[in-house]
């Protein structure tokens, strides 16, 4: 073969290689938080007090993207101003509107394109607002499909809140939220991710992390950080192994980073009741 030809082959080749090894190498960073929401009597931990550290603490993560729970309209609009370059997708659980708290996600317009989006109730009439089986409150379970611009993949994220009484509600909420993530996104990559009320030893989570092809990234991460529960009550002296927060991931995610962020203020306050749950992700970057 003529040195020319094969140098030119040679180059080819090199550049096939390079975007496969650039297509591999794709990372996200996805985060839950539930933000506590807007309660009077919270007193010290009001929310005009702590959002400027919860915001700041998102901007610092720079999270791709992000789900939130027990947040209300008003509140979104004040995460909105303090977060530039994020838009949301989510309705109020009381009214399919505003009403409500939202279990709003979150996401880099520049970044992503919001394909689809949608909520449906956690009850046996998960189309309209609604409390299902023994539920104290109406809960909701937010999703969107995104596209990734640079590369055009694209996942659909499941960002949900449980009820914190109902122990039937909370076990047909996960069996919903397995079926109805199995027909909406079929084979296409899923994260589901929220505030799901149940540690890692309940029956509830059991059926989340084994009953799909989803698994919490927990277990998944190469480097787990997590030095304490993720539910603080306000007190960052609250110490737990309890994780009732969680990001579960489908196959197409490999998850190498897992955090628990238990940063605080002003000697100890934290931004909220909850600490977020952070997790880097890898992926192929192809559609």
């Amino acid at each position: 073969m003529h040195s020319s030809v094969f140098r030119k082959l040679l180059f080819v080749a090199l550049l096939l290689l390079g975007s496969r090894v650039e297509l591999a190498a794709q990372t996200m960073k996805v985060a839950t938080y539930n933000v506590r929401y807007d309660n009077p009597q919270d007193t010290v931990n009001a929310w005009s007090r702590r959002l400027p550290y919860l915001a700041n603490l998102i901007r610092f993560q720079d999270f791709d993207v992000f789900g939130t729970q027990e947040v209300l309209y008003r509140q979104l609009q004040d995460m909105t101003r303090q977060l530039p370059g994020y838009a949301y997708t989510g309705v109020g659980r009381d009214d399919g509107k505003q009403g409500g708290e939202f279990s709003a996600i979150f996401y880099k317009q520049d970044k992503y394109e919001l394909l689809k989006h949608g909520t449906f109730w956690l009850s046996p009439t998960s189309t309209v607002p609604s409390k299902g089986w023994d539920a104290a409150l109406p809960r909701v379970c937010s999703w969107g499909q995104l596209r990734e611009k640079k590369t055009g993949f694209t996942f659909y994220l499941f960002n949900t809140h449980f009820d914190h009484v109902g122990v039937e509600a909370r076990k047909e909420s996960a069996k919903l939220i397995l079926t109805k993530v199995k027909e909406m996104a079929g084979s296409t990559p899923v994260i589901l991710m929220g505030d799901f009320n149940i540690d890692q030893r309940n029956e509830s989570y059991t059926i989340l992390n084994t009953t799909s092809n989803l698994r919490d990234a927990f277990q998944l991460a190469q480097i787990v950080y997590a030095p304490n529960g993720t539910f603080n009550d306000f007190n960052s002296q609250r110490k737990t192994d309890a994780r009732i927060d969680h990001i579960f991931l489908s196959p197409a995610f490999k998850a190498t980073r897992y955090g628990i962020l238990t940063e605080t203020y002003g000697g100890g306050k934290t931004p909220s009741d909850h600490y977020p749950v952070a997790v880097e992700l890898q992926y192929s970057g192809r559609k």
